[in-house]
């Protein structure tokens, strides 16, 4: 018979262990979500799958400096995006309030996410970094499966040059 203390600190460790965050890897499916945009519609990101390659950019937080430099280096690119056949999705833990008018200020022409609570970020295993959520970027492939993924919290706009540099080279299909 198992005491009731032992019980405990098994379902816990278990707990623990289903919430470690593991930072998806190439190959590993992407998860499946649904979030609201910024003009506050359901985003169901399974409706992609197959369809379009999918850019998805974490980002700490709109307006703030690097995030504007990164998310304007996406809209500056776009069209190099829509002839790679890749949509662009910002995602965030800011309301949908928040990301149109960050969207509209700056002419984003991509979707941008709220990400409340940040259960997305956890579900792609972002790391956060000292207090700021971590700034990452996969790209996912027709198979729904991650093909890319570039971390860099501090060089906001590379993100866009590295994940353009491994589009062009055909890499994901």
């Amino acid at each position: 018979m198992v005491s009731a203390s032992v019980a405990v600190a098994c379902a816990q460790e278990h707990d623990a262990k289903s919430n470690r965050m593991e930072t998806l890897e190439i190959g590993d499916q992407v998860p499946h979500f649904v979030l609201k945009d910024q003009n506050g519609h359901e985003v169901a990101i399974a409706d992609y799958i197959g369809k379009e390659k999918l850019v998805i950019y974490f980002y700490p937080k709109d307006e703030s400096p690097g995030c504007t430099k990164e998310a304007c280096a996406f809209r500056d690119s776009f069209a190099d995006y829509t002839d790679a056949g890749a949509k662009v999705i910002g995602i965030n833990s800011g309301s949908a309030e928040s990301h149109k008018a960050f969207a509209e200020k700056h002419r984003l022409p991509f979707t941008l996410l709220s990400d409340p609570g940040n259960r997305v970020l956890k579900q792609f295993g972002v790391k956060n970094v000292l207090f700021l959520t971590g700034r990452e970027t996969f790209v996912v492939g027709l198979d729904g499966k991650i093909a890319f993924n570039y971390r860099a919290l501090m060089n906001a706009a590379e993100h866009n040059d590295k994940v353009l540099d491994f589009l062009n080279k055909g890499n994901v299909r």
